[in-house]
């Protein structure tokens, strides 16, 4: 752990993406602890109240301003990070168990099983994404549960490929012929000398999807289709702004912002990750 974190501390692009995560968790975690607005209550006398701070966050102050219903719009984002955030850490999660098993499965099976199955991953890769998931979401209805299988869905598919490609690596190495030849069945090859030594780019991989999903998490709520109102979402928040864009700057500018900073620390982080994991690029 202390050489994991000296050697961020050497990147400074992944310690601002390591720094910028941490305090958006947490923000996130301490949200209903903090001395914040009600995000989900309105009041029409401060309607479009342009960015106010006099210093000392008096029941007055509005950091961010107001949006249209008179809701603060500091408030709505550190609470909307608490729901993104959770969609798209079990949506990841979620994705990257089905993708890793299919992917060990498919590169230790090969033959008919490889084939099956990574023909599937072309399918589901041809489809555009958004497509994909708007077909769910409208089949299934909007819900938190049903957002997260559907971005699971979304991106178990580049995890099956990469995985697939360490397999077909690995399952030629000494170490797994000596474990076959010691009459080592497949499922315990694959889970106790394969799974461990792919887990590593899956690590990496998980990071780089977060970013994703994040994104498409804000486009589906942007479209109506994630999480419902009242619950606070980034993605709704920029689709109920966008009409007051030129009156007021403030409602789709900050949640733009949460969106971009989140999106920028964890691909920062990702990049570092990689770097750190693979010897050759330390090299």
């Amino acid at each position: 752990m202390a050489q994991f974190f000296k050697s961020l501390a050497k990147s400074r692009m992944g310690l601002i993406g390591f720094t910028l995560l941490a305090v958006l968790v947490i923000l996130a975690l301490l949200a209903p602890y903090l001395d914040l607005p009600n995000p989900t209550r309105g009041d029409l006398r401060a309607r479009m109240v342009a960015p106010t701070w006099t210093g000392l966050f008096s029941p007055g102050d509005h950091p961010l301003g107001t949006d249209q219903l008179g809701r603060d719009i500091l408030s709505r984002i550190i609470h909307g990070s608490r729901i993104t955030l959770t969609i798209s850490l079990f949506a990841v999660v979620l994705g990257g168990i089905i993708g890793v098993t299919l992917g060990i499965v498919a590169g230790y099976s090969g033959r008919i099983v490889d084939t099956v199955l990574m023909r599937l991953v072309d399918m589901q890769m041809a489809i555009p994404l958004v497509l994909f998931a708007l077909l769910i979401v409208a089949a299934l209805g909007p819900s938190l549960t049903n957002l997260i299988i559907v971005l699971a869905l979304t991106s178990w598919t580049r995890y099956a490929r990469i995985v697939r490609g360490q397999v077909l690596v690995l399952r030629e190495r000494e170490f797994i012929l000596s474990a076959r030849a010691a009459g080592a069945g497949p499922v315990r090859i694959m889970l106790r000398h394969i799974l461990p030594n792919v887990m590593t780019p899956a690590l990496v991989v998980g990071t780089l999807e977060l970013a994703r999903v994040i994104v498409m998490d804000a486009a589906l709520s942007f479209l109506g289709l994630g999480v419902q109102p009242p619950t606070p979402s980034w993605g709704r928040m920029l689709s109920e702004g966008r009409v007051y864009i030129e009156s007021a700057w403030w409602v789709v500018t900050f949640p733009g912002l949460a969106i971009a900073l989140t999106v920028l620390a964890v691909n920062l982080l990702g990049d570092w990750l990689r770097d750190y994991f693979d010897p050759r690029l330390r090299t």
